[in-house]
């Protein structure tokens, strides 16, 4: 579902697997998929239409090691952030899955409120990078490279700054409707009751291009991807 973050759990745990998921799903901003092996994660980022925000790793693995895991994700083009989770405690563990292309490292036990905060700045940062991928509806959203791709036409759009602001504020809300005054508060910056008079007239941001809708900006691409936005938050309901 557009809007919700992708994480794949990869533990050999069935009740930690299952403690994890259904903390993380509780708010309803994550979806989690589990995974019990190295041969079942690898199944599941081969081939699929929704892409992973991120992943939780052990390091134990029955089939394997997690640090091999890592890097063979790695090899395979997956970019999207990677937390290690072990009950070892030398450095040369934590070394090593940090070199195998980790992006954190959290020792067992943990504290669940540590674990999430820890996800969600990793998201943040990969948000940012150029690797990122943000599925909206049938397109691929890239925010480190202001880019918006319909495969079904093969069209690349280029987007402005505040554009792929407001494509990333609508995707972290997830199916929830975002007024125009929340819009202009938490994008562009506008005081709470300020007027919108001149927003309106000019869109402000949007390379001069006059407003049409009531999501941002009148060019093509927004109004394709808010359109795209609108019928899968229908769906999800």
């Amino acid at each position: 579902m557009a809007g919700q973050t992708q994480i794949l759990i990869v533990d050999d745990d069935r009740a930690l697997r299952s403690m994890l998921a259904a903390a993380l799903e509780t708010d309803g901003a994550f979806v989690v998929t589990e995974a019990d092996s190295a041969a079942d994660a690898l199944a599941k980022t081969q081939g699929r239409a929704v892409r992973f925000d991120a992943v939780i790793l052990d390091l134990a693995l029955p089939d394997g090691d997690g640090c091999e895991l890592c890097a063979r994700l790695r090899r395979n083009g997956l970019r999207m952030p990677i937390i290690m989770l072990t009950g070892k405690t030398d450095e040369e563990d934590v070394v090593r899955g940090l070199d195998a292309g980790a992006n954190d490292y959290v020792m067992k036990p943990f504290r669940l409120a540590e674990l999430t905060a820890r996800l969600r700045a990793q998201i943040r940062v990969h948000e940012t990078s150029e690797d990122a991928v943000l599925m909206i509806g049938p397109y691929h959203f890239r925010p480190g490279t202001r880019t918006l791709h319909d495969p079904l036409e093969n069209r690349r759009i280029r987007l402005t700054d505040k554009e792929a602001s407001v494509l990333k504020f609508l995707y972290r809300s997830g199916a929830k409707p975002v007024s125009r005054q929340t819009l202009l508060r938490e994008v562009w910056g506008y005081a709470k009751g300020a007027s919108t008079t001149r927003w309106r007239r000019t869109s402000t941001g949007c390379g001069g291009r006059s407003s049409r809708g009531s999501i941002a900006c009148g060019s093509w691409s927004m109004r394709t991807a808010a359109t795209a936005w609108r019928r899968t938050a229908r769906r999800a309901r």
